[in-house]
C-alpha cells in the first residue's frame, strides 16, 4: 500500500485553491464531492497483520468445519425448540474449545411455534397433490382441513385493492414472483406477501391463504418464513406453495374454477427460552467490535446457508485473529444470535441488555446472507469518517471486494443497534442463488463451497482487525 504524501507548505495554499475551485464542478457533474483523505488511521504494523490474516484465512478450512459441525451435530434449530437449546450448548462448547473468553449465554423468552403436518391438494376438477409448507406463526386448520374455491391475485397489492366482500368461503392465492438479484434486493418486495396475505384474506372473509413461495428457485421445495396477523382481523391459516406448484395451480385456474383442500397441523406453544451465545477476545480497552450470525434456523433444512454459514464465518474470523497472538486495542465480541427468524428477538434482547454500553460498541457487522463470496464493502459511518472506509477498502480490495455505498444495514441482527446509532458495515456476499435455498428443505451443507467460506473469513478477519486497532472511530466527532 502506498502511503499518502503531505503537500509542502508552499503548495498547500495553491492546492486548497484548486480543490475549492473543483468541488462545485464535481458536485454539479458527478453529484458528489471528492473525498479528501487524511493521514492513515491504520498503522503500518496493522496493515502487515491484515495481510497475514488474509493469507492464513484463505489457507484455512476452519469456517467450513464449524458450519459442518453445527449442521451435523445439531441440524435444524427452530427458535424456542429443544434443538435451539442444544445449539446454544454447542455454541458454548465451540467457543471454549477455540479459546474464546467470557463465554456465556444471555437468555430471553420467545414464542414457540411448531409444525406437525401439512397437506394440500386440488380436489376438483383435477385431483392432485400440491407441495406446500405452513408459514411460521400460522394458525392451524381443524383436523378435517378447509376447502374452498381458489381466487388468484397477481400481487399482494391487487389483494389489498380488492373489495372487502366477495371472498367469503374462498381460499386466496397470491401469485407474486420474486426477482433474482445478486444483492437480494428482490426480497424486500416479495416478502410483503408472506407478512400480509393472511391478514388481507382474513379481512375479506376468506377461509385460508396460499402464496407463491418467497424464493427464486424452480424446485418443489416450498419456502417457509414468519408471517404476521393484524389486530382485530380473523386469523386464517396460510401456507406457501413451491414455485412449480404455484405454476401448476395457475395453469389449472386458466381452465376454470379450482377447489383446493388445505390441512395444517401446527401449534403455538407459548413462551420458551432462547438466548444469545457470546464469546470474546478481550482487548486493551472496553470498546467493542461486534460481529456474528444467527444460531437459529427454520425447521425444514439444516440451516447451512441460513445461517450456519454466518456462524462459521464470524467465529472462524475471530479465531484467525486470536491465532495472531496479539492483544487487540478493542475487545472483539462474537455473538451467535438466537431467534432471528421469528422477528429479530435475540437482536432486540441484546440491544436492550447492552444499551447502557452502546457508546462502547464502535462498529458491528453480521454475516447472514449465505456463503457466497464477499464482493462489496458497504459502510454506514459518519461522513467525515469515510476516509477511514477508503483506507480499509484498499486492504480488502485484493480479495475481489468493491467499494459500496455508505448505506450499509450491517445485517438483520445489527439493526436494533444501528437504529440506536452504532456504525455498521456490510460485507456483501454474492446472493445470486441464496433465495433458491432460503427457508427450504434444500438448505443443507452440500450447497456450500469451502473456498468461498474461506474468502469470507479472510474479509471478516481483516475488517475486524482493522476496526479493533485503528486510531480513530466511525462516529461523528
Amino acid at each position: 500500500m502506498k502511503k499518502l504524501t503531505r503537500l509542502s507548505n508552499t503548495s498547500c495554499a495553491a492546492g486548497a485553491l484548486m480543490v475549492s475551485a473543483l468541488v462545485p464542478l464535481l458536485v454539479s457533474v458527478l453529484g458528489f464531492a471528492p473525498l479528501v483523505l487524511a493521514d492513515d488511521d491504520l498503522t503500518s504494523q496493522t496493515k502487515v497483520e491484515v495481510e497475514t490474516l488474509i493469507n492464513s484465512s484463505l489457507a484455512s478450512n476452519l469456517g467450513f468445519s464449524i458450519i459442518e459441525s453445527l449442521t451435523t451435530e445439531v441440524g435444524q434449530r427452530q427458535a424456542g425448540s429443544e434443538a435451539e437449546a442444544r445449539a446454544r450448548d454447542w455454541g458454548v462448547a465451540k467457543f471454549k474449545a477455540l479459546g474464546f473468553k467470557n463465554v456465556r449465554i444471555e437468555p430471553f423468552e420467545v414464542d414457540y411455534w411448531q409444525r406437525n403436518a401439512e397437506h394440500a391438494e386440488i380436489i376438483s376438477p383435477f385431483p392432485q397433490k400440491l407441495m406446500i409448507t405452513a408459514l411460521g406463526g400460522s394458525v392451524a386448520t381443524d383436523a378435517a382441513g378447509v376447502t374452498g374455491a381458489i381466487v388468484r391475485f397477481a400481487t399482494l397489492q391487487d389483494l389489498q385493492d380488492a373489495p372487502l366482500t366477495g371472498l367469503q368461503g374462498k381460499i386466496v392465492f397470491v401469485d407474486e414472483p420474486m426477482t433474482r438479484t445478486q444483492d437480494g434486493s428482490g426480497y424486500g418486495v416479495a416478502v410483503r406477501k408472506r407478512s400480509g396475505a393472511a391478514a388481507e384474506a382474513g379481512k375479506r372473509g376468506a377461509v385460508a391463504a396460499l402464496i407463491r413461495s418467497v424464493g427464486t428457485d424452480h424446485h418443489r421445495f416450498p419456502h417457509t418464513g414468519q408471517m404476521r396477523y393484524a389486530a382485530d382481523v380473523p386469523k386464517v391459516p396460510i401456507a406457501a406453495l413451491s414455485a412449480p406448484d404455484a405454476d401448476q395451480l395457475q395453469r389449472a385456474l386458466s381452465r376454470g374454477q379450482i377447489e383446493v383442500k388445505l390441512v395444517l397441523d401446527v401449534q403455538s406453544m407459548g413462551k420458551r427460552w432462547s438466548g444469545n451465545v457470546v464469546g470474546e477476545i478481550p482487548g486493551q480497552t472496553d470498546e467493542i467490535v461486534i460481529i456474528g450470525g444467527h444460531l437459529d434456523s427454520w425447521d425444514l433444512g439444516t440451516g447451512a446457508v441460513d445461517d450456519g454459514a454466518g456462524i462459521g464465518i464470524t467465529v472462524a474470523a475471530a479465531k484467525m485473529i486470536m491465532d495472531l497472538n496479539k492483544k487487540p486495542k478493542r475487545t472483539i465480541r462474537v455473538v451467535m444470535f438466537g431467534a432471528e427468524e421469528v422477528g429479530l428477538v435475540g437482536a432486540k434482547a441484546y440491544a436492550e441488555q447492552h444499551k447502557s454500553e452502546l457508546d462502547k460498541h464502535m462498529v458491528g457487522a453480521e454475516s447472514d446472507f449465505g456463503a457466497g463470496k464477499v464482493w462489496r464493502f458497504e459502510t454506514r459511518f459518519a461522513e467525515e469518517k469515510l476516509g477511514i472506509a477508503e483506507q480499509m477498502h484498499r486492504l480488502l480490495a485484493p480479495l475481489g471486494i468493491a467499494r459500496g455505498a455508505n448505506t450499509a444495514s450491517g445485517g438483520p441482527d445489527m439493526g436494533p443497534l444501528r437504529q440506536l446509532g452504532m456504525p455498521v458495515v456490510t460485507l456483501k456476499q454474492n446472493g445470486w442463488d441464496y433465495f433458491d435455498l432460503h427457508h427450504t428443505a434444500d438448505d443443507t451443507l452440500d450447497k456450500i463451497n469451502p473456498e468461498d467460506v474461506a474468502q469470507n473469513v479472510a474479509a471478516y478477519a481483516a475488517f475486524v482487525w482493522m476496526s479493533a486497532n485503528l486510531k480513530g472511530d466511525f462516529r461523528a466527532d
